[in-house]
């Protein structure tokens, strides 16, 4: 019985160049990273701020009340 095994982690050509061009757009000169982050930390931000206003808001909703 011949059993054919192909191995699971074989890197042609067209792999290592998809590898240099992602770590290129993310650490490269273009500084994707860089625009990343300031994304994400801009995002976390505007999450805070608009959880605070909602608790000023319920806040104000309970003075209302009174």
């Amino acid at each position: 019985m011949y059993l054919f095994i192909a191995p699971l982690f074989t890197i042609g050509p067209f792999q290592i160049v998809v590898i240099v061009v992602v770590a290129l757009i993310v650490f490269g000169p273009v500084g994707l990273g860089k625009k990343l982050g300031n994304l994400v930390k801009g995002t976390g931000k505007g999450v805070k701020e608009f959880k605070k206003a909602l608790e000023e808001g319920d806040e104000n909703e309970e003075k209302e009340e009174n």
